[in-house]
């Protein structure tokens, strides 16, 4: 079983990175969140990169399925969302497009509303998800990940719609929308986490005014 892996980064793809460890390359998926506070290279010398990894694999799929995360903290969460009842470690990665702590807060809440919002997580499983987890998300709602404060420019912003659009099945000019409302609302927002919680925080009030 592989718990941790540190080495250069050979390859990268969205959903993935080849890690060099020990003179072996190993195949890591990552979920959305995680791929986009992975280093970028920097003149052309590979990002030296640690990740913490959930070891999956199984008689009916033995090739092992490796899942990586930035910290300890990160993983031991995806470990206790795993256990909810048909959320299978693939299913459970795609569906963190958001920050640990915003859906560790949001179960908290009991927030059918937002997980329901998660990529393949409709509302009977975003309830499940609740039943199973609430009570037990405490420590990770108060997970807060440093991170160097960046500028909301035009590609922060595309960024942004492009995972509304492609992941979570809105229409481009909803999307849109959702973004400009968010960026009026709170204009000093630094990073891609803060701008997607303040769209969905908008989008939940508007729900209960409904």
């Amino acid at each position: 079983m592989i718990a941790y892996l540190k080495g250069p980064i050979l390859r990268r793809a969205d959903e993935w990175v080849i890690v060099e460890a020990g003179g072996v390359g190993y195949e890591v998926h990552l979920p959305a969140v995680i791929a986009r506070a992975i280093p970028q290279d920097r003149d052309g010398v590979p990002s030296i990169i640690e990740l913490h990894i959930s070891f999956h694999a199984t008689q009916n799929q033995p090739k092992p399925l490796l899942i990586g995360f930035l910290h300890e903290v990160e993983q031991e969460f995806f470990e206790r969302f795993i256990t909810v009842d048909g959320m299978g470690p693939t299913k459970a990665m795609k569906a963190i497009v958001h920050p640990i702590h915003a859906i560790a807060d949001a179960i908290e809440r009991k927030d059918v509303q937002f997980l329901k919002r998660l990529p393949g997580i409709g509302e009977r499983t975003a309830e499940k998800i609740v039943a199973t987890l609430h009570g037990k998300m405490g420590k990770y709602a108060l997970l807060r990940a440093p991170e160097a404060p960046t500028p909301v420019g035009e590609d922060f912003k595309e960024e942004v719609m492009e995972v509304l659009t492609k992941q979570l099945g809105h229409r481009a000019a909803e999307a849109r929308r959702m973004v400009e409302e968010a960026l009026r609302r709170r204009p000093g927002m630094a990073t891609a986490e803060e701008l997607f919680q303040e769209v969905y925080r908008i989008e939940q009030a508007d729900a209960v005014a409904r």
